[in-house]
């Protein structure tokens, strides 16, 4: 028995060569992701039966008088049995390809034992089938796991060759030489197909688990390349940022020459051919047309496919690339000889083109936003300066019929401010000097039309001078003031504005002495646009807006009333460094 099981271990080991063989095939990745239809599951019955055939072939023949050393037998006396190791492709065919592909491949082994012959050709013939069925069934409980433990299928099979044996002694009637063989071979059966099975296994395992390094290397060298290549593509496809991607494509990459184009003509190349690759030329392969309207790679296996006038280059990978949904150009890596596009290689375009498109497209959804959030910001301050305005020419019209002269003047002083106003738009942030002097042109509008009665002071830290703010924040929390908290004030009204700083942050403070605001529209004002007490609340609605937008919710308005009387309205910035002198008005 122990000279038996030796033999069967020597035999299983050429065996399992054949099989560490076949996990290289890049075929059989499929039996392993269950990407099984009735195409490949013919294929896998035959492959794993073939295994089973070689298994038995790789067996040893023993009879009641002595156990045989033949490598290769073709047919067995009536008398004789094969201890083999058939089994292992019967179980993994089962374990791997389930129900049907276990049974095919244990029913092509049983034909093969039964055209054999000897005392277990029919039981050999009756139980492959039933064991490729059971190994498939058994496969169900463990379908969550891509390839089962291999400690778990060593255990299943210790269970095949039993059953493979309590079948021969069915159908032989338990004759005294099927007794006498099943305890020769038994044991020895069972330990060398439960632990063949069991190196498969881990011998699958070792194959997914270089695969899966192997296309993590590539993911990483796919992120590491993208990195180089975005900040040129995200300029745009140009000739001189398609030269700079190519250049680095061809210095990375283990290609012969690399080429960039947009959806019509060449806008670079790099390596070989480069004089015949002339920028500005229009795009004329098939292939690469086929890649900007499908969107999917490309690979060119000849010549003829690349351009005919190229002698130099066999074989290529078109990589289309998309921004938004629509193709944008090619990545196209070209090669002496086809055999150079290994697998490797087209996993990582893949990955590349994956990689580029989706930068590209979060890098024009990033633009895109920015340019929405200019142009939303640019409204709201074309809001607040039609609110100013029509305040403004009101008074003018009040003022023409009894004070012409300050009328002149408040209008020329109107288009000073809103000369200083344009220019103040340009940008979203403004030094708060700039800020000060857009709100002392205001104010010198309204003491023109207050006179005496108006009181205005403005305090300041020093050194705040080039804190950055958004333009028109003051003035409209100024004039909301002094047109609706101060409006029932005939004279001692005052509004003051105090800066101060407050470690990080400069703390901006306006409050007035009027009527304070009503209790209802504490928690509305400056952030939804409120009705009532004659005034829409748009001017300090859109500059809560842009404080937010720029600065962030901690720089949001908070409206409150004071004690004594009167509202007061703060907010607090961002600290910038400056020589900001303090003043009085």
């Amino acid at each position: 028995m122990e000279q038996l099981a030796l033999v069967l271990f020597e035999r299983m080991g050429m065996l399992l060569i054949l099989m560490f063989i076949l996990t290289r095939i890049p075929l059989f990745r499929n039996i392993l992701d269950r990407d099984i239809n009735l195409r490949t599951g013919i294929v896998f019955a035959v492959l794993f039966g073939l295994i089973g055939i070689a298994g038995t072939y790789a067996g040893v023949a023993v009879s009641p008088a002595e156990t045989g050393s033949a490598f290769w037998v073709t047919s067995l006396a009536p008398d004789e049995i094969m201890a083999h190791s058939a089994l292992i492709g019967i179980v993994m065919a089962g374990l791997l390809g389930g129900v049907y592909v276990g049974a095919g491949a244990g029913l092509l082994t049983g034909l093969h034992a039964y055209a054999l012959g000897g005392l277990a050709g029919v039981s050999y013939l009756i139980s492959s089938p039933m064991i490729g069925l059971l190994a498939g069934f058994v496969a169900r409980f463990f379908y969550e796991e891509r390839i089962i433990a291999p400690i778990k299928a060593m255990f299943i099979g210790v269970f095949a060759p039993i059953l493979q044996m309590g079948v021969l002694l069915i159908v032989t009637t338990s004759s005294e030489t099927a007794i006498e063989l099943v305890n020769r071979v038994g044991v020895p059966m069972v330990i060398a197909n439960s632990i063949g099975i069991a190196i498969f296994v881990a011998m699958i395992q070792v194959a997914l688990r270089e695969e899966e390094r192997a296309a993590a290397l590539e993911t990483q060298r796919a992120f590491t390349l993208t990195e180089m290549v975005l900040p040129h593509l995200k300029q745009g496809l140009t000739y001189e940022t398609a030269r700079e991607t190519s250049a680095i494509l061809l210095r990375e990459l283990q290609a012969d020459a690399v080429g960039v184009t947009d959806t019509e003509r060449i806008l670079a190349h790099a390596g070989i051919g480069t004089s015949r690759h002339v920028p500005g030329e229009s795009i004329v392969t098939e292939l690469s047309r086929k890649a900007i309207r499908t969107g999917m790679i490309q690979i060119a296996v000849n010549r003829e496919q690349i351009q005919p006038h190229h002698p130099d280059l066999g074989a290529a990978i078109i990589v289309p690339f998309n921004q938004s949904g629509r193709t944008a150009g090619l990545i196209k890596l070209y090669f002496r000889s086809s055999k150079q596009i290994r697998k490797v290689e087209i996993e990582f375009a893949y990955g590349l083109r994956k990689l580029i498109s989706s930068q590209l497209t979060s890098a024009m959804g990033e633009k895109l936003e920015a340019l929405m959030k200019d142009a939303e910001l640019r409204v709201l301050q074309a809001q607040i300066n039609p609110h100013f305005l029509f305040n403004t020419l009101n008074a003018i019209v009040t003022l023409i019929r009894i004070d012409p002269v300050h009328a002149r003047h408040m209008t020329v002083q109107l288009g000073q401010f809103m000369r200083m106003n344009l220019t103040m738009t340009q940008s979203p942030l403004v030094p708060l000097y700039r800020e000060m002097e857009h709100l002392d042109t205001y104010l010198e509008i309204i003491r023109i039309r207050f006179a005496d009665q108006l009181k205005v002071e403005c305090v300041y830290d020093p050194n705040l001078e080039m804190v950055l703010i958004p333009p028109s924040t003051l003035q409209p929390l100024v004039e909301n003031s002094i047109q609706h908290g101060l409006k029932k004030k005939t004279n001692g009204g005052w509004v003051r504005i105090e800066l101060k700083r407050e470690g990080d942050t400069v703390r901006i403070i306006v409050e007035d002495n009027g009527e304070g605001i009503p209790i209802v529209l504490l928690d509305k004002l400056g952030t939804v646009p409120v009705s009532g007490s004659g005034s829409t609340g748009l001017g300090v609605h859109n500059v809560n807006q842009r404080l937010v937008s720029l600065l962030g919710p901690e720089s949001s308005l908070a409206y409150g009333n004071r004690p004594e009387s009167g509202a007061r309205v703060t907010f607090a910035i961002p600290y910038g460094n400056g020589d900001w002198k303090g003043r009085s008005q």
